[in-house]
């Protein structure tokens, strides 16, 4: 009977424990976001979708399955992730080929870096043209 009294005693201390760990994370965290300034980032994206919902947006679902369009699209991703001075977001912009013409979509860290990825895309052989829809992405 005693033994069973310890083990009891010992799962109730380590729940107790493990619930004032918890609330010390939480209350860290909280207060390093106050320290830095920053408010929790929002994950809405109600206003991109909205735009990309209408007819007259290229979304990758619109993307071609034509061999030469594949292997264009292939050819400029490549190009783009060779690229490691740009970014993760630069590297993840989304990318469509049709007949030569590149569209490109997404976020990137700077205006600097929506010119590169533009001039990386044009500099693969067989783009006709680069339709650039690439945002800045602001904090």
């Amino acid at each position: 009977m005693k033994y069973l009294s310890r083990k009891m005693l010992i799962v109730a201390l380590g729940s107790m424990l493990g619930g004032s760990l918890a609330v010390a994370q939480t209350a860290v965290h909280n207060d390093t976001q106050a320290v830095q300034g920053q408010a929790s980032p929002s994950a809405d994206n109600t206003r991109m979708n909205r735009r990309d919902k209408g007819d007259t947006a290229q979304t990758p679902q619109a993307q071609s399955n034509a061999k030469s369009d594949r292997e264009l699209l292939a050819a400029v991703r490549r190009t783009i992730v060779k690229d490691k001075s740009l970014s993760v977001y630069a590297h993840n912009i989304k990318i469509l080929a049709q007949g030569g013409v590149v569209t490109l979509r997404g976020p990137v860290k700077s205006e600097d870096e929506k010119s590169k990825v533009e001039t990386l895309a044009k500099s693969v052989a067989g783009v006709g043209s680069v339709d650039n829809k690439v945002d800045i992405k602001t904090n």
